[in-house]
């Protein structure tokens, strides 16, 4: 566990090397606990998969003094006990067709049922929110499926697509570039500002995908 600053505004807390599947719902968990306690001093808490990043006002504390104040709460998170909740379970129905399935089944040696059959067998779990407002990061993709970034990004990646790279997924929640395997699309908007919370998505929830057809796909409200 290591504190580093981050900038003139911001403390980084590197609380594991390694993330695993209970280690989302922990950070949350420390999240909400520095929020009720140190709320006055925090500007924004940015959770990560191995790391918590904490924006705080600089003209009620500096990275010292905050520092001072996280060691005791940091030392009873990192004493406590493993997280004894699940979190909240998303089903996500998604149209699997999309512009690099195709390409995805024959880099992976797979059929393209296979590739859906796999992407949507897997339970995953938020670990992290950024890039762009509510685009999650949802890990671990099944290893067969793991392919690198590719070699072009694109310029324009449409609202709603779903996507692999590495051993994550997750769906673009606006229309912005990107360098991820477009594997299908999703008809649910996954970010509305006007909305409260904004993202339904929070780090430590579990993301399960189901296929449904062009028709459903449709008659949900999806626009290509």
């Amino acid at each position: 566990m290591r504190l580093e600053p981050a900038g003139a505004e911001a403390l980084l807390l590197v609380l594991a090397e390694q993330p695993d599947a209970g280690l989302p719902l922990r950070i949350a968990a420390l999240a909400e606990r520095l929020r009720r306690e140190l709320g006055p001093l925090l500007v924004d808490l940015v959770p990560g998969w191995t790391t918590l990043l904490l924006h705080y006002d600089l003209l009620r504390t500096d990275h010292r003094q905050l520092a001072r104040c996280l060691l005791p709460l940091l030392e009873d998170w990192y004493a406590g006990p493993p997280s004894s909740g699940v979190g909240r379970l998303h089903e996500i129905p998604i149209w699997y067709a999309g512009e690099d399935l195709a390409e995805v089944a024959r880099a992976c040696a797979l059929s393209e049922a296979e590739v859906i059959a796999l992407h949507s067998g897997t339970e995953y779990r938020v670990g992290a929110i950024g890039f762009a407002p509510g685009f999650a990061y949802l890990g671990e993709l099944d290893a067969r499926l793991a392919l690198p970034r590719r070699a072009s990004p694109r310029t324009r990646v449409p609202a709603g697509s779903l996507a692999i790279a590495e051993r994550q997924t997750a769906i673009y929640p606006q229309a912005s570039p990107g360098g991820w395997h477009l594997l299908g699309h999703c008809p649910r908007r996954l970010f509305d500002a006007r909305a409260e919370p904004p993202c339904p998505l929070a780090v430590g929830d579990r993301v399960r995908f189901f296929a449904i057809d062009e028709t459903a796909f449709r008659a949900e409200g999806g626009v290509l």
